[in-house]
């Protein structure tokens, strides 16, 4: 098994795939560094020699931020937003959609399953 960046890569998929498998990788930028190591894209990840390894670890390690370092950078920006009190800062402290979407309805993903609904004014009466 390939390591790169402190992540395993699987073998049995082709590099051009597997390479996103590391944090602040994606297909793009994945097919960029593969080009850039003169990387075959549709070779798998087990028959990859020791010197393209190489090549393909100094490209990540030197021009890309990736793992740990990246998210911790994230961390540090939102950790920004909220120390200099901004809009999008009080919006990440209360957990709530940041980027203008709509709350009164479909912000799950980030409320979590929260229902708040009105219940009927009216009370039922007990019996007795």
């Amino acid at each position: 098994m390939v390591r790169i960046a402190g992540v395993n890569i699987p073998d049995n998929k082709k590099i051009s795939v597997s390479l996103p498998y590391i944090y602040g990788i994606g297909r793009s930028s994945a097919e960029q560094i593969l080009i850039s190591a003169k990387v075959d894209q549709n070779k798998r990840a087990k028959d990859l020699t020791a010197p393209e390894i190489g090549r393909l670890r100094d490209i990540i390690e030197k021009k890309h931020k990736v793992e740990g370092e990246l998210r911790r950078e994230i961390i540090l920006n939102i950790k920004r937003l909220k120390d200099i009190k901004s809009y999008r800062g009080s919006r990440h402290a209360r957990n709530l959609p940041v980027r203008g979407q709509r709350t009164k309805t479909n912000s799950r993903t980030r409320r979590g399953n929260v229902r708040k609904t009105m219940m009927s004014g009216k009370r039922k009466l007990e019996k007795k």
